[in-house]
């Protein structure tokens, strides 16, 4: 005999009665458990500002990782979230790079984007460089993401006249903007931050294969200082968040894409007696390279290997013309680098402790995906391979739009965790990898 369930009206009371609840307190809804997410920010550098593909441009700032996990918080209590978006005729920004093939040897044809660009003039530094100054950006602001600032930045109140993606935030004109980003990040209530400073301490000295002493990792004691001062800053008025490691930049596709080997099968091609290519290290003594020398991605795309000098000696064919330093992280600079690296996360993991803060560990996170076989997650393969690892644009080190989802759910998997919330994960499938040409 079939049998009809039909809820009582007791049964249809108690469904009223539990919806008429504050659903974040059901398992089965998106939840902010202990945490706010009312007014989140998100401070940073270039990973935060969502940069990729070798420049800043409004696709790769809509698929930051703070953007992505601010529209998964907006299901867990969380409102608009703004970001310093170009707008429509200068969408490529800073212009960025697009893969528009590959030429018959496999190798891919990279092209840069110079159209339609942000860009409303230049700014003469005292040492006499210039920057460009890209179109202000007025209105409200979440993302304080700045490409290339250094924790020995957040205090100066000159940095906002040398630096072109934080200059573009202040209201004034270089050499008048006087507000240290410290003061600008905190100027406004929030309740709720992500916080990945502390990458370029360390990675502008490695990417420039430590060659550029003014570069130099920020020291230790200091590093310590300032991430807790700024952590401080954050916390002060009860906000809660996440804090996230260094990735260790030799395990990026930008240090481990060009290779020795790869390097002397192209010379081989045309010349099979070459066997040894000859590199310029940190002492400034030349020598062959090894195996565990890392060579730059941009040394790859020079095209310099095998140019003669003015004396007709190859370049790094010939050791009176070796590979300059600065497209050679050498064997006894990346024990520098390492250490660098592992003291910051040591400080970092050690704040998120004190000040009972979340923490997504990315340099463990990338490491897995370096180490291993590659990673899945959403059908998604990750690996740090160039083009085709899905992890980082066109650029090396910077992220795709999946690269950087794969890191918003990092960061939303350590909030659930620490703060007994429920949000949920954002679908990585639905996002791209590489930036191909239009």
């Amino acid at each position: 005999m079939k049998r009809n369930f039909l809820p009582s009206i007791y049964t249809m009371m108690a469904i009223a009665a539990l919806a008429s609840c504050n659903s974040s307190h059901h398992p089965g809804y998106p939840s902010a458990g202990k945490a706010d997410f009312s007014t989140y920010i998100a401070v940073g550098n270039s990973l935060t500002g969502g940069q990729g593909d070798g420049g800043q441009y409004l696709e790769s700032q809509q698929n930051s990782y703070p953007q992505i996990l601010a529209a998964q918080l907006k299901t867990a209590g969380g409102r608009d979230f703004s970001s310093a978006f170009f707008n429509a005729g200068q969408e490529n920004g800073t212009g960025f790079l697009a893969l528009a093939g590959s030429n018959p040897d496999g190798t891919p044809i990279i092209k840069e984007v110079t159209t339609d660009l942000a860009i409303r003039g230049q700014f003469t530094l005292p040492d006499g460089s210039t920057i460009n100054l890209l179109t202000k950006y007025t209105g409200p602001l979440n993302n304080y993401g700045i490409s290339n600032i250094r924790l020995s930045d957040i205090n100066s109140p000159s940095f906002g006249n040398i630096n072109e993606f934080y200059e573009r935030l202040l209201p004034e004109n270089p050499p008048a903007n006087t507000k240290p980003y410290i003061d600008f990040i905190t100027d406004k209530p929030f309740s709720f931050f992500t916080c990945w400073l502390g990458n370029n301490d360390v990675l502008l000295y490695a990417a420039r294969g430590a060659s550029t002493p003014a570069d130099f990792p920020t020291d230790k004691a200091t590093f310590s200082t300032l991430y807790n001062q700024v952590t401080d800053r954050l916390t002060a008025k009860g906000a809660k968040g996440v804090v996230s490691t260094i990735p260790d930049i030799t395990k990026t596709a930008f240090l481990t894409t060009v290779t020795l080997q790869s390097l002397l099968k192209a010379v081989q091609v045309t010349a099979p007696q070459v066997k040894d290519l000859f590199v310029q290290t940190g002492k400034s003594v030349t020598r062959a390279a090894t195996a565990e020398d890392l060579f730059t991605l941009n040394f790859g795309s020079a095209n310099l290997l095998g140019v003669p000098n003015s004396a007709g000696q190859p370049y790094g064919l010939d050791p009176a013309n070796p590979i300059e330093n600065r497209f050679v992280l050498d064997k006894d600079e990346i024990p520098i680098i390492k250490d660098f690296t592992d003291s910051y996360n040591n400080t970092i993991r050690l704040v998120a402790q004190a000040k009972n803060l979340a923490l997504y560990d990315a340099f463990n996170v990338f490491n897995d995906i370096a180490d291993a076989d590659g990673v899945t997650e959403n059908g998604v393969k990750f690996s740090n391979t160039f083009i085709t690892g899905n992890l980082f644009g066109l650029d090396g080190i910077h992220l795709t739009p999946r690269g950087y989802a794969l890191v918003a759910n990092g960061i939303i998997r350590a909030i659930n965790q620490k703060y007994s919330a429920n949000v949920p994960l954002t679908d990585i499938s639905k996002f791209r990898g590489i930036k191909m040409l239009n």
